[in-house]
C-alpha cells in the first residue's frame, strides 16, 4: 500500500512565500542523515578526518567567506535538509567554527534559474570542503522532486468525473544507499511513496506463484506468515486481476496494459467488489510503459495510482551551484 508521511513537505509551495526558517529533517531519520553524510565526506576526504589538499594548501584557516546556494535552472528543490549536516561535519573534521546558513527556499519549493536558495557565511575551508557533497545530495534529490512534480501536475490537471485524481507512486528502483532521500524527494515533488522495501508490503509475482503452486496458495502463505502486511499481486490480464481479487489481494499491480485493457480491468474489479467477490475495495496501480504523454489517459481508466520507476532511476539532476 502507498505510504505518505504526513510530516513530509506539502505537495507544492509557492516560490513567492516569505523566506522560511532552516528546513527541518521532515520524514528523514537524523541518524541516517548523519551516517550518509559521513560516508560521502569519507569518499571525498579519504577517511576521517581526512584532508582536502587543495583547499587546505591555498586558503588560510581563519579566512571567512560568504557564498550563495543558487538554482541554475527551473525545478523543484529537495535535499536542502542535508546541507547543514554536511557543513557541520566538515567543520568538525577541520576543527573550525560553524557556517551560518540563512535560508531563502525550502524543500518542495518551485524555483527558477537564478533563485537563491540559501546564503552561507563562515570559514572558507569548511564551505569549500562541503561544497561538492552538499551539491551532490541536493542536486540529485531536486532532480527526483522535479521529475515527480511533472507527473503530479499532469495528474492534478486530469480529475475524473467523480472529482478523484490518480496519484503518482515511486518504486524500489532507487539509488543504493540513498533510498530514504530518493523517497523523501518524491514527496517533495508531490508524489506518494509506495513500499519502502521488501519488508512492509508483500508483492506476489509469477515466480512466487510458481513456488507456492497457485496464486491462492501464495496469498495464504503470506497471510499466515506475515498477517500484518498488505498483499499486492501483479497481473498482466483482466483474468489474472479477477483471480487475484477472488483470492483476497488488497492491491493489484496492473502491468503493461494498454488503456483499453486497463479500463476494462478496472470496471471488472469494481464489479467484482459490488458483487461481494472481493472482501473490500482493492486499490489498482498501473505500471509499465508509462510516459508523461500517456499519464492523463491512464488516469482516466480509473486506476488509483501510476507507479513510475523513472522518478528515481532516471531523473536528471537539477543544476544547483554554490557561488562564493
Amino acid at each position: 500500500m502507498p505510504h505518505h508521511d504526513s510530516a513530509a513537505p506539502a505537495r507544492s509551495l509557492s516560490s513567492s512565500a516569505p523566506a522560511p526558517a532552516a528546513p527541518g529533517i521532515e520524514g528523514l531519520d537524523p541518524g541516517w542523515v548523519a551516517r550518509t553524510v559521513t560516508t560521502a565526506l569519507d569518499e571525498d576526504l579519504g577517511g576521517d578526518p581526512g584532508r582536502d589538499v587543495t583547499t587546505q594548501a591555498t586558503l588560510a584557516r581563519d579566512a571567512v567567506r560568504t557564498g550563495a546556494l543558487v538554482a541554475r535552472e527551473p525545478g523543484v528543490v529537495a535535499g536542502l535538509v542535508m546541507v547543514e549536516e554536511v557543513l557541520a561535519q566538515a567543520a568538525a573534521r577541520l576543527g573550525l567554527g560553524p557556517v551560518e546558513v540563512v535560508w531563502d527556499r525550502r524543500d518542495g519549493d518551485r524555483v527558477v534559474r537564478g533563485d537563491r536558495l540559501a546564503t552561507l557565511t563562515g570559514p572558507a575551508q569548511v564551505i569549500l570542503v562541503a561544497e561538492r557533497t552538499l551539491l551532490n545530495l541536493a542536486s540529485r534529490a531536486s532532480g527526483v522532486a522535479t521529475a515527480t512534480r511533472a507527473w503530479a501536475d499532469v495528474l492534478d490537471a486530469a480529475p475524473r468525473d467523480d472529482g478523484s485524481r490518480a496519484l503518482v507512486l515511486d518504486t524500489r528502483k532507487t539509488m543504493p544507499g540513498l533510498r530514504p532521500l530518493d523517497k523523501y524527494a518524491v514527496r517533495c515533488g508531490g508524489g506518494t511513496n509506495k513500499r519502502m522495501g521488501l519488508y512492509d508490503v508483500a508483492m506476489i509475482k509469477d515466480n512466487h506463484i510458481a513456488a507456492a503452486g497457485s496464486l491462492a496458495a501464495a496469498i495464504s502463505r503470506v497471510r499466515e506468515r506475515f498477517p500484518d502486511v498488505p498483499v499486492q499481486v501483479e497481473a498482466d490480464t483482466t483474468e489474472q486481476a479477477l483471480e487475484a481479487v477472488a483470492s483476497g489481494a488488497d492491491f493489484l499491480l496492473l502491468d503493461n496494459m494498454p488503456d483499453d485493457v486497463l479500463a476494462a480491468t478496472v470496471a471488472a474489479v469494481r464489479r467484482a467488489e459490488r458483487e461481494g467477490v472481493a472482501p473490500g475495495r482493492v486499490e489498482l496501480e498501473a505500471t509499465g510503459n508509462l510516459t508523461l504523454e500517456r499519464a492523463a489517459s491512464v488516469a482516466a481508466t480509473g486506476v488509483d495510482h501510476l507507479s513510475v520507476g523513472a522518478l528515481t532511476h532516471s531523473a536528471r539532476v537539477l543544476d544547483l551551484a554554490l557561488d562564493l
